[in-house]
């Protein structure tokens, strides 16, 4: 169901706990202001950021709420981002599996989608839209070659017409060279708001 097996993702943590140089990229700080520049509000009650990778962007997404929960597949990962983010709490799992329980109202899915199969993409979606409807996501991906079996574009169109098959609006907030950042907000809101006035 997975894109790319397990042992494929723990390789690229073989050598460093940051085989992207998020610390040290300009790119990714861009990527990474950019992303939080995508965001709707300044502040969340919960923010679950799927595949935290090693935190560099869940400590800048943990300023924004009390209670950010990270999830990953790899536990060299997990280990760095909860140093990153010491009052995180972080959740190891290889997906498709059950999410973090939590009543978010901000997923954050930054750089993961082309890491699984359409069908584990499809799974992600139908969790989401199921536990967390009114949820604002958010939603990073490189558009480059990356390798694997779904790239990142396509991934991100297959993620985009499932949550827009749903009650979600769709809006790209940046479309960058390299990069793209959608966010979905549930359509839900403003019909409710309607009725109450």
């Amino acid at each position: 169901m997975s894109g790319v097996d397990l042992l494929h993702l723990e390789g690229l943590y073989e050598d460093s706990d940051d085989p992207w140089d998020f610390r040290t990229s300009l790119y990714e700080k861009k990527k990474f202001a950019d992303t939080l520049a995508a965001l709707k509000e300044t502040r969340y009650r919960a923010i679950l950021e799927v595949g935290c990778g090693n935190g560099e962007l869940g400590r800048l997404l943990a300023a924004r709420t009390t209670d950010y929960i990270g999830f990953d597949a790899i536990e060299t990962a997990i280990r760095s981002a909860s140093r990153a983010v010491p009052n995180g709490e972080f959740h190891l799992g290889f997906f498709p599996c059950f999410l973090p329980e939590g009543g978010f109202d901000l997923i954050v899915v930054s750089e993961f989608l082309y890491f699984l199969s359409e069908g584990a993409i499809g799974k992600l979606a139908e969790q989401i839209m199921r536990r967390w409807p009114d949820a604002e996501i958010v939603s990073v991906n490189y558009l480059g070659a990356s390798g694997n079996p779904l790239e990142g574009t396509a991934a991100a169109d297959l993620f985009t017409a499932l949550l827009a098959s749903g009650h979600y609006d769709h809006t790209v907030m940046i479309q960058a060279p390299k990069y793209r950042i959608d966010r979905f907000l549930s359509s839900r809101q403003g019909t409710e708001a309607q009725v109450g006035q």
